[in-house]
This record gives C-alpha cells, structure tokens and sequence, in this order.
C-alpha cells in the first residue's frame, strides 16, 4: 500500500503561482491514478484533477482553459498540483489521493482509497 505525503503548501499573495507535491513510498506509482482534492474551511472537500496511470489522460483536459495542471513523474514516484493565478478563496487544505486501477479514465469524485495527511494553502495579500 501506498503511502503519500504532500508538500509545498503555504501562505501565497493573490495572483502567483503555487506547485504543490504529493510523494509516494511503499511503492511505484505506476499503476495508480492520482488526483488533487481540496478543502475549504467550513466547507466538503471537492476534487480539482485528476491523472491516470500512464500519465495520457487528465482532468480537467485542457489546462490553458484552467488554473490547475496536475502531472506526474513516475521515476521520482511524485504528483504535481500546479496552481496558477491563485485567489483567496483557493484557500483550504489540499490532499492527494490515489486508486490502484487497470482503468484508463480517472476522475475527480470520491473513488480513491489512499489518502495522505494534506497540505495548508492560504491565499492573502
């Protein structure tokens, strides 16, 4: 079983940019897809991306159209978040979560069994 730790989390001004790392040991991430939820004070945790095993597939698919890019470096066993134009209410607490899956396609709701602890973003000027 997997076990992930992520980092990068901390206290951003409005309009940078944050890359945020989820960095798995016990073993390799290939067979897993990952995704990136986060948590907003007060409110349900909600999935932002999500990649699947081999890396061909994301979403959101277009990350021009958005702000969050989610890759994967397989031989360094590490899950990316990148962030872009961050706003306050990007505020909250993110957490990587993996699925060991033969699927092709991931997805961003609650399917994922491997969680770890969760990084603290906060978003202020």
């Amino acid at each position: 079983q997997l076990q992930l730790v992520e980092s990068g989390g901390g206290l951003v001004q409005p309009g940078q940019s944050l890359t945020l790392s989820c960095t798995a040991s016990g073993g390799p991430i290939r067979p897993w897809h990952f995704a990136w939820f986060r948590q907003a004070p007060g409110k349900d945790r909600v999935g932002i991306a999500c990649i699947n095993n081999m890396g061909g597939y994301t979403n959101p698919q277009d990350p021009v159209k958005g702000r969050f890019t989610i890759t994967r470096d397989n031989d360094k066993n590490t899950v990316y978040l990148k962030i872009d134009e961050l706003k306050p209410e990007d505020t909250g607490i993110y957490y990587c979560a993996g699925l060991h899956t033969a699927a092709y396609y991931c997805g961003i709701s609650g399917q994922y069994n491997t969680w770890g602890q969760g990084t603290r973003v906060t978003v202020a000027s």
